[in-house]
C-alpha cells in the first residue's frame, strides 16, 4: 500500500485572503509594510508579527511599519482573540513573506544573470558576488505582490531564523510611555462633536416621557425609540447634559433579573439545551469503589477595563466612518449595516487602539453609538465616551457558570471515572456571526432587534462553556455533558478564557481530592494519569520553580498547582500560587510554566502570561457582577473591587521553548490554572475547598459550613 502524499496548504488566514498585495508592501524611504488582520489591545502582537516578517524578508526590524486594521482594504482575519493571533496571522505574514522574498530574488537573478543560489539579501538589498544587484524598493513597482500565495513551504527552518525567538521591545510602548496621541480616546478631528449615552434605568425599561428646557451648554437631545444621547459643541457640556437629563427622564420599569443569591439555583431550573461534549464508557457503572461528587459556581464577572470604551463617527453621505477599538472590524462592520439599514460598503471600520480587554467589551457598542449620534450630524466627526457606570454595568459580562463532577478510584488509587457537567449561557454574542445584530443600541430602537442569546463554538473551535471541560488526564470512563442555558437575563459574551477558567478550576480541584483519597502526592497524583508529554513538562518545570519538593508548611500560608493545555489544543501552562491567609486571602507569589511551540518575543510572551495570571488572581479573589431585579448594583469601582497595584503577587515565568513546533498563543493558557493554583492552594493552608468565586471571606465561610 502506498504512503498518501498531504497536499501543502496555506495557512487558514492566508487561505480565506492569498492575495500578496494585502499583507504586503514596500514603501519609500527604505520602509517595509505588513497588514495584518489582527489588531493591537496591549497584547504585542503587533511587535511579534513585524519579527517575523523582519527575519523572513532579511531586513532591520526598525523598517518594518505595520499598518492597522481598515475595512476594506486589509486582510479579514475575523477577531482579534482566542490566543490565536500570532498562531494563525504570524503563520499567514511568514508565507507571505518567505514567498515574496523568492518572488524578489527570482526576477532580480533574471534581471542581473546572477545564479539565484548565489544572492545573498543583507537588510533588504540583494547582493551577487560583485556586489549589489537590486533591492524589494528598486523592484517594487514591477507589482510583483499583486498576485495569490501559492502552497507549499519556503520558510526558513528554525535555525536560520535570526530575530525570532529574542526578546524585542515592544513597538508600541513608546507612544504609551511618553503620553503621546495614541489612542482613540486621544483623536481630536477638526469640527469635533461630542456625545453621550443616556442609558435607561434598567434593563427592559421604556421611555415614557422627556422633560422640557434648555440642556446646559445648548446641548441637542438625540432620541431612536428607546436610544437616547446628547450632542454638543463642548464635552463637559455633553457630561452635564447626559446627567441632567437622566435625572429628568420617565422611564416604565420592571423586573427582568433572577435573584442573585439564589443564581446557581436559577441556572439548575433555567430552560436550556443539552449536549454530548464527550462519552468514554459508563462513568455511573465506574464508581464502585471511591468516589467524590462536588459543585462549583462563578457568578456573572465584568471586562472592568481601566478605561472606558470610545469611539468616533462621522457621516459623509450615506456611507460613515467609524473609528473604534473593536477586536472584529470586519463583524462589526456587519452588524453596524444591519442596525443602520445601509449596505456593507456603507461602513467604514479604521481600528484605532483604546481600552486593552481580552473578550467581547463595549467597544464595539459605543461604535453603534457613535454612529447613531453623527447620523444627526452629517459631515462633522463625533466622539462618543462611555462613563463608568456604562462600562461596568451595559458591557457584555462573562455568564455566570455551574460546573457538577463527579469522580471516582479504582482499587489501585488511580483514576476510574470522570463526570463533568457545564450550566451556564452561550459564550459568544460577538458582532457579526449571526442574523441579528448583537450591538447594545440595536434592541433599544424604535425599531428594535431582539437580543439573540449568546452561543457557544464548537469543540473543533474551541469551545464555549465546554471549553477545558475535557480533563487531560487518562480515565477509562468519561463523559462531559454541557447544558446550555437559553434564556439570557444579563446581555453576556465572550470572557477571557470563556468557559476555560471555571472548567479548570473544577478539574483540578477534583484531582487535589482524588490525591488526598489515593493517599498520594497531588503532584504525582497528576503525573501518573499525564499522557501528554508537553503537560507534564510544564508541570515539571512549575514545581521545580516553585521549590514544591522541598516546601515546609507555614501558618497562614499554602500552596498549590493548576496545569491545563488551553482548549485542549492551544498552549500548556502550568501555575503554583502561594496565598497567604489573613483576613482577606491573598495571592503573594506565582510560578508559571509555559510551553508555547516557538516563542516569537519571550518578553512579549511573557508579559502575557504574567497578565494572565494577575487577572485571574483578580477574578479568583474579588470580582463578581452585583444586581437585584432590575438593574445591575456594581457599575463602580466601590461595588466592583479589583485587585490593586498593592495587591498584585510577584509572578516568575519560565517557558520550555520550541523553535521547532509553530507558536501557540500567550494571552490566556495562564488564566484557569492559576484560578485552579489559588483554590487549592486555599485548601492547603485553610482547609477549606472553595466552591464559589469569587474566594472572599463570605464565600470561604459559607464553604465551611457545608463542608
Amino acid at each position: 500500500m502506498s504512503d498518501v502524499v498531504e497536499t501543502p496548504k496555506l495557512p487558514n488566514s492566508l487561505r480565506d485572503n492569498p492575495r500578496l498585495s494585502r499583507w504586503l508592501g514596500f514603501g519609500e524611504g527604505g520602509q517595509v509594510i505588513i497588514s495584518p488582520g489582527k489588531v493591537e489591545l496591549g497584547q504585542g502582537i503587533l511587535t511579534a508579527l513585524s519579527q517575523i516578517a523582519a527575519d523572513e524578508l532579511d531586513v532591520a526590524l526598525p523598517r518594518i511599519l505595520v499598518r492597522t486594521v481598515a475595512t476594506p482594504n486589509s486582510p479579514d482575519e475575523g477577531v482579534t482573540s482566542g490566543s490565536l493571533s500570532v498562531q494563525n496571522s504570524g503563520a499567514a505574514l511568514r508565507h507571505v513573506c518567505a514567498e515574496a522574498r523568492m518572488i524578489f530574488l527570482q526576477v532580480a537573478s533574471q534581471a542581473s544573470g546572477v545564479a539565484i543560489e548565489a544572492l545573498r539579501v543583507e537588510d533588504g538589498i540583494f547582493h551577487g558576488p560583485n556586489g549589489p544587484v537590486g533591492s524589494y524598493w528598486t523592484l517594487a513597482e514591477r507589482g510583483l505582490l499583486e498576485c495569490d500565495a501559492t502552497p507549499g513551504r519556503r520558510a526558513k527552518p528554525p535555525a536560520a531564523r535570526r530575530l525570532v525567538s529574542i526578546s524585542t521591545a515592544r513597538t508600541d510602548l513608546p507612544d504609551k510611555v511618553f503620553g503621546r496621541p495614541r489612542f482613540v480616546h486621544d483623536m481630536r478631528p477638526d469640527g469635533l462633536l461630542h456625545a453621550r449615552v443616556v442609558r435607561p434605568p434598567s434593563r427592559g425599561a421604556q421611555l415614557l416621557e422627556l422633560p422640557e428646557g434648555e440642556l446646559p451648554g445648548g446641548a441637542r437631545i438625540l432620541r431612536d425609540g428607546d436610544f437616547l444621547a446628547v450632542l454638543a459643541e463642548v464635552e463637559h457640556d455633553a457630561q452635564l447634559a447626559a446627567e441632567w437629563l437622566a435625572m429628568r427622564t420617565t422611564w416604565a420599569e420592571r423586573d427582568t433579573l433572577p435573584d442573585e443569591n439564589a443564581l446557581a439555583e436559577w441556572l439548575r431550573a433555567a430552560p436550556h439545551q443539552e449536549t454530548a461534549v464527550v462519552e468514554r464508557g459508563d462513568p455511573g457503572e465506574a464508581l464502585s469503589v471511591r468516589c467524590l461528587r462536588a459543585s462549583f459556581f462563578r457568578p456573572p464577572v465584568a471586562h472592568a477595563s481601566i478605561g472606558t470604551s470610545c469611539a468616533l463617527a462621522r457621516w459623509d453621505g450615506g456611507v460613515v466612518e467609524v473609528w473604534s477599538h473593536t477586536q472584529g472590524p470586519y463583524n462589526l462592520r456587519k452588524d453596524m449595516a444591519l442596525t443602520l439599514g445601509i449596505p456593507e460598503e456603507a461602513v467604514v471600520i479604521r481600528h484605532v487602539e483604546g481600552a486593552g480587554c481580552y473578550g467581547h467589551n463595549g467597544a464595539d457598542d459605543v461604535a453603534l453609538d457613535a454612529a447613531l449620534a453623527a447620523r444627526a450630524a452629517p459631515g462633522r466627526p463625533v466622539r462618543m465616551l462611555w462613563g463608568r457606570a456604562d462600562e461596568l454595568g451595559w458591557s457584555p459580562f462573562s455568564s455566570a457558570m455551574l460546573v457538577d463532577v463527579q469522580a471516582g478510584l479504582d482499587e489501585a488509587g488511580c483514576l476510574a471515572s470522570f463526570r463533568l457537567d457545564v450550566t451556564s449561557n452561550g459564550h459568544s454574542s460577538r458582532p457579526g456571526r449571526g442574523k441579528l445584530p448583537t450591538l447594545l443600541a440595536a434592541s433599544h430602537l424604535a425599531e428594535p432587534f431582539a437580543v439573540p442569546p449568546a452561543i457557544n463554538l464548537p469543540a473543533e473551535r474551541g469551545g464555549g462553556a465546554q471549553r477545558n471541560a475535557v480533563p487531560g488526564y487518562r480515565v477509562p470512563a468519561l463523559r462531559v455533558g454541557m447544558r446550555t442555558v437559553t434564556e439570557m437575563p444579563l446581555r453576556v459574551s465572550a470572557m477571557r478564557g470563556l468557559g476555560a477558567p471555571v472548567n479548570v478550576w473544577a478539574i483540578e480541584s477534583v484531582m487535589d481530592e482524588l490525591a488526598v483519597m489515593a493517599g498520594a502526592d497531588p503532584l504525582d497524583f497528576r503525573l501518573r494519569h499525564l499522557e501528554d508529554q508537553r503537560a507534564a513538562a510544564v508541570l515539571r518545570k512549575a514545581a521545580e520553580m516553585a521549590g514544591w519538593a522541598r516546601r515546609q508548611r507555614r501558618d497562614g500560608f499554602g500552596l498549590g498547582m493548576g496545569v491545563a493545555r488551553y482548549k485542549n489544543l492551544g498552549g500548556w501552562c502550568a501555575v503554583f500560587a502561594e496565598i497567604e491567609a489573613e483576613e482577606v486571602v491573598r495571592a503573594r507569589r506565582l510560578w508559571v510554566a509555559a510551553d508555547l511551540g516557538e516563542v516569537v518575543n519571550p518578553d512579549g510572551a511573557a508579559n502575557q502570561l504574567e497578565g494572565g495570571a494577575i487577572h485571574a488572581a483578580s477574578q479568583a479573589l474579588k470580582e463578581a457582577v452585583r444586581f437585584d431585579r432590575r438593574r445591575v448594583t456594581s457599575d463602580s469601582w466601590e461595588n466592583y473591587p479589583i485587585l490593586r497595584f498593592s495587591e498584585v503577587p510577584e509572578v516568575e515565568v519560565q517557558f520550555i521553548n520550541r523553535p521547532e513546533e509553530p507558536p501557540l498563543g500567550a494571552g490566556e493558557p495562564s488564566f484557569g490554572p492559576t484560578v485552579a493554583a489559588i483554590a487549592n492552594a486555599i485548601h492547603d493552608a485553610l482547609g477549606i475547598r472553595p466552591r464559589t468565586m469569587p474566594f472572599t471571606p463570605e464565600n470561604l465561610a459559607a464553604a465551611m459550613e457545608t463542608a
